[in-house]
């Protein structure tokens, strides 16, 4: 995924998405075998993803900020 994507913006939103994907899983689970566990867990990763999107957005604004791009090419510089 990393070596096909040149953004990070797509990449967060990619993984953004799988999160969804799998909250929406155990929700329809939940509703299906009539347990609220799988709603109480759905809206536990909601809250991590949302978590977790603000912290990258914001390394992100940090990163532009300083290298003026957002590019994989350039995270080669974090490396050292």
């Amino acid at each position: 995924m990393f070596f096909s994507r040149k953004h990070l913006i797509i990449i967060l939103i990619c993984l953004e998405i799988l999160i969804l994907s799998s909250i929406i899983l155990f929700t329809i689970s939940s509703v299906l075998f009539d347990d609220l566990l799988g709603q109480v867990i759905g809206l536990f990763i909601l809250t991590v993803a949302a978590a977790e999107s603000a912290i990258g957005l914001a390394l992100l604004v940090l990163f532009y900020r300083i290298k003026g791009g957002i590019s994989i090419d350039l995270l080669t510089v974090l490396k050292s």
